[in-house]
């Protein structure tokens, strides 16, 4: 396809690769793209050229006019990865909110490729891991995308010379995705999983049909229902009271010194919801009123122990905070971060609790060092709530510190805990969880507590 281009044209798309001129027409690199963004730019560039030559051949119009809205809109959609990167560049994103990341479609482990000779262009680029993406433009008007998974699943993409356009997403267990566009305008889109019924999208000439069939129910790994204990406007429940281990997380600040020794529980992580994209997220109903379509969407059961966290989850959103207390509900990783960022500024940090060599039980620790980051004007907290996909309570409260806690526990093992202390909790239930276990009443003294491992600390520098 290159032949058509002009000397000067080809020399520039050639420089836009970093390709040497003088050597044989051809790319290699062992680390991806750095960014999807950066990916977008090259290909957005090249269609551009490739649009400006060719926009008089009728035959290669509706494949440049594919590509460029394409682009676009992979330029417009960033993941919530990509987002986090580009509205903080210089901020490291903690390893809990990594495990509430997606699987992405990529790993760094990579190579790109992109050969351009007389008969087409071919892009390719190769993960060992995950398999590997090619994109091929033939000399006669077609163009083929193809992003391979190890087992067996897939996704194609192809457009024909005449313009119809065809997308395939294959699963190894079966299920497979099909988008087809036809040369006459009209559009297909069909999900299938083996035993679960499907969705199918139509768009004819005449109007749109959807049917959507039986989606596969949320998943919540020992998790009952019951108030969430960094809640304080609700009393503990009889079961908290017994066998929740958070209850081991709260102490008196007069008790935060080095050298004091804890006995603490520090759970593994069982909240496995990930990040939706905020526009998807932010498509679908959360609110109580809304309630039966939030458990028909997730093919929730009406009383089960699931609906009932989702209720509890979307009340807490919905209800007024305390006495003093600022809050928010992120139901994306894009809407935290903007929360983080118009709550306290554009240079912020992010910090979680991290344990190392994870034991799953009761252990005894001794504190090494304490560190005080910031006050409640400069700091706002994240608690990760039980949902079916990643929602966040944020909320800043008056009179409260962030803290960070180094701890050794009996057998080795080292945490770096992150420590909220409140100086005022007269506004919290009186029957609150903390007040139970530590045997204190509202506002007598300064309560802390350790933040589990899925919880985010957001303070400016």
């Amino acid at each position: 396809m290159c032949h058509f281009l002009k000397q000067h044209e080809l020399v520039c798309f050639l420089k836009i690769f970093n390709i040497n001129t003088k050597s044989s027409v051809s790319f290699h690199t062992n680390q991806i793209i750095s960014s999807f963004k950066s990916a977008c730019n090259i290909l957005l560039r090249f269609t551009n050229i490739l649009y400006s030559r060719f926009i008089m051949e009728l035959h290669i119009i509706p494949i440049i006019t594919f590509l460029y809205v394409a682009v676009m809109g992979s330029h417009a959609a960033l993941t919530p990865e990509l987002y986090w990167k580009e509205a903080l560049p210089n901020v490291v994103m903690p390893q809990s909110i990594r495990n509430s990341l997606s699987d992405p479609e990529w790993m760094d482990n990579k190579a790109t490729n992109v050969n351009v000779e007389k008969g087409g262009v071919h892009v390719s680029t190769d993960g060992a891991k995950r398999g590997k993406t090619n994109v091929n433009v033939g000399p006669k008007g077609g163009v083929g995308v193809s992003t391979g998974k190890p087992n067996g699943g897939h996704t194609h993409v192809d457009v024909g010379p005449k313009g119809g356009v065809g997308v395939s997403t294959g699963k190894p267990v079966g299920g497979h995705t099909d988008v087809d566009v036809g040369p006459k305008g009209g559009v297909r889109v069909s999900t299938q999983k083996p035993n679960k019924g499907g969705s199918s999208v139509g768009v004819g000439k005449g109007g749109v049909i959807v049917k959507a069939g039986p989606k596969k129910k949320p998943v919540y790994v020992g998790v009952k229902p019951g108030n969430n204990p960094f809640d304080y406007r609700y009393a503990a429940s009889e079961a908290q009271l017994i066998d929740d281990p958070t209850k081991a997380l709260f102490f008196l600040e007069k008790d935060m010194k080095p050298g004091h020794k804890m006995t603490i529980h520090f759970t593994q992580t069982t909240n496995g919801a990930t990040f939706l994209p905020r526009d998807e997220a932010e498509s679908l109903p959360f609110s109580t009123d809304k309630m039966s379509e939030i458990l028909h969407e997730f093919s929730v059961q009406p009383g089960s122990d699931q609906a009932q966290l989702i209720k509890e989850t979307v009340r807490g959103c919905e209800s007024k905070g305390i006495q003093g207390e600022q809050k928010y509900c992120a139901t994306s990783l894009e809407s935290m971060v903007d929360y983080a960022k118009s709550t306290l500024g554009n240079n912020v940090e992010a910090i979680s609790t991290e344990v190392k060599n994870k034991v799953n039980n009761k252990k005894k620790y001794i504190i090494g060092a304490v560190r005080k980051l910031k006050d409640e004007i400069n700091s706002a907290v994240c608690h990760k709530q039980n949902y079916a996909y990643a929602v966040f309570y944020c909320h800043k409260t008056k009179g409260t510190s962030p803290y960070i806690v180094s701890l050794i526990g009996e057998d080795g093992t080292k945490v770096k805990a992150v420590a909220i202390c409140h100086k005022n909790t007269s506004g919290w239930n009186p029957k609150h969880l903390a007040f139970q276990v530590l045997n204190v009443k509202p506002g007598s003294v300064p309560i802390c507590h350790f933040l589990p491992e899925d919880h985010i600390v957001w303070v400016r520098n």
